[in-house]
């Protein structure tokens, strides 16, 4: 899962949304470096990762892709689920998405201290609302150009726009099938 899943599965609190996007930016033991609420969502969303990475609808998912881009499908998944939640929002969450975001944004601008790479990209996230934009598929172009500048093998991306929309169909009811389960077993581990 990416941002806007990782953040509508962590809970709904300040410091659960600053912990489920934290669970990217914020690597090994806690050890109290966090509040206890930002860090039992840190620790969630690292469940939510382990959970579907396992997930046989996930695995399914994956096998979709050419053999050659599976050591990139789970990144690809990732990115694509987070466009079918947001394109479908309103089958998931009872709250509006521009809310949603507005509230994750506000959240972010509020915390004095965010961590690594998240201090520098925060306030692009909100300007350019990137959470809410994953509803638009040509979106997901710019955000796989500007992760291939963060690999060491960026070629390893190339073409999988058009893979995705190829695959589209197929994907979307993976996800169908897939998200709900992984909102009862986020629901189910939250600590509100």
């Amino acid at each position: 899962m990416n941002y806007l899943a990782h953040l509508h599965l962590g809970g709904p609190q300040p410091g659960q949304l600053l912990g489920s996007l934290y669970g990217d930016f914020v690597k090994g033991p806690l050890a109290g470096c966090y509040p206890p609420d930002v860090e039992a969502a840190i620790r969630l969303h690292r469940r939510i990762d382990a959970y579907t990475d396992r997930h046989p609808l996930v695995r399914t998912a994956v096998a979709r892709f050419p053999a050659a881009r599976r050591r990139y499908a789970g990144i690809l998944l990732d990115l694509f689920f987070d466009h079918c939640l947001a394109c479908c929002w309103d089958d998931y969450a009872s709250e509006p998405l521009p809310q949603f975001t507005a509230r994750v944004y506000q959240a972010l601008a509020a915390e004095a201290q965010l961590p690594g790479r998240l201090a520098l990209i925060a306030p692009r996230m909100a300007a350019q609302d990137w959470l809410g934009s994953y509803r638009e598929f040509a979106v997901l172009e710019r955000v796989l150009l500007n992760m291939q500048r963060r690999l060491s093998r960026p070629e390893g991306l190339d073409g999988a726009l058009p893979e995705l929309e190829r695959l589209y169909p197929a994907l979307r009811e993976d996800f169908r099938a897939f998200y709900p389960q992984l909102m009862t077993f986020a629901r189910e581990g939250r600590t509100d």
